[in-house]
């Protein structure tokens, strides 16, 4: 993912929660997944080297990079 289409796509979300290295965002405006092209419901970037994701519930995922982070998109 580029630098302009990352800035945007962040700049449009709100901001949910960051611990850790990872910081979480949520999709209030219904923008689509760059993997999938379908509605996401959040979006988790992990920027260390290593994460650890507790997930509550199944979720599917898409990914994609952006400047050595990992983007997970999530949809319920």
């Amino acid at each position: 993912m580029d630098d302009d289409a990352y800035n945007e796509l962040v700049s449009s979300l709100t901001p949910y929660e960051e611990a850790g290295g990872v910081k979480t965002y949520t999709n209030t405006v219904s923008l689509t997944c760059p993997a999938c092209g379908n509605p996401f419901d959040d979006l988790v970037i992990c920027r260390e080297e290593f994460n650890s994701l507790e997930l509550s519930k199944t979720l599917d995922l898409c990914v994609t990079t952006h400047d050595g982070d990992v983007l997970l998109f999530t949809h319920q």
